[in-house]
């Protein structure tokens, strides 16, 4: 049952690790110009698995900045992943003990919660090893390629190369919005109210995009309970 899962999750996460390849080819390349070398590029990208949060990072790094300013940079931008650890820890299997949780919230990201959240039933920590055993190394060894070669490639293949995270995305959202009308009507309202933080003066000058995603998180996931209710499924499984 365990190597089911772990071989789920590699198929899964193949397409993800190809995604953080390529965009986390261009952080290799940021980190360089600005001073890091190859191996501590990629031993950023190797413990730290967040891209907001790693273009963020070197940026306070390359400013001189405090120990204070990475912290709460890093909790503003990344405190969405506290809303998808909580989310989560609600599908995962209830007898799984805490060195397993530890290692499940490491990987998570907004690509692997995507298809995490997206399986049937409740879900197996050897499911989220296979698809971070993907996606690891995956933006570890992009950004050490991009550190050591990016210099001699055009910047036009560099900027194609990020577009590629938010085709995946699209992969990993898609599918069940065909599917489910809720899950539908939650992404297009999702999108709709991230507009209008954009759209909107005030709004896109004074909330960081770390806080719109939280936001938008927490006012679209709560109207969805109470319109689309959802019966929690009693799982023993192990």
């Amino acid at each position: 049952m365990k190597q089911s899962y772990f071989k789920k999750g590699i198929k899964d996460g193949i397409p993800i690790g190809l995604g953080y390849f390529a965009v986390s080819f261009a952080f290799g390349i940021q980190a360089v110009k600005g001073g890091l070398t190859p191996f501590q590029a990629f031993l950023i990208s190797l413990t730290n698995l967040t891209s907001a949060g790693q273009f963020a990072g070197v940026g306070v790094i390359f400013a001189a900045g405090t120990y204070w300013e990475m912290v709460l940079t890093q909790l503003i931008i990344n405190a969405r992943y506290c809303l998808m650890s909580f989310s989560i820890s609600q599908k995962i299997m209830r007898d799984i003990p805490y060195a397993h949780r530890f290692g499940v919230a490491f990987g998570i990201t907004d690509e692997i919660f995507g298809v995490s959240i997206a399986q049937e039933g409740k879900l197996s920590p050897y499911y989220s090893y296979g698809v971070m055993s993907m996606a690891i190394p995956g933006w570890s060894l992009g950004t050490l390629l991009g550190a050591v070669c990016g210099g001699i490639m055009p910047a036009m293949f560099v900027s194609a190369l990020s577009v590629a995270l938010y085709g995946m995305f699209l992969a990993v959202v898609i599918p069940p919005s065909k599917k489910n009308k809720a899950i539908r009507a939650v992404v297009l309202a999702s999108m709709a109210m991230a507009s209008l933080f954009k759209i909107i003066p005030v709004l896109d000058k004074n909330v960081s995009s770390g806080f719109m995603i939280i936001i938008v998180t927490i006012v679209v996931s709560v109207i969805a309970a109470i319109v689309c209710p959802v019966e929690e499924e009693e799982n023993h499984e192990s």
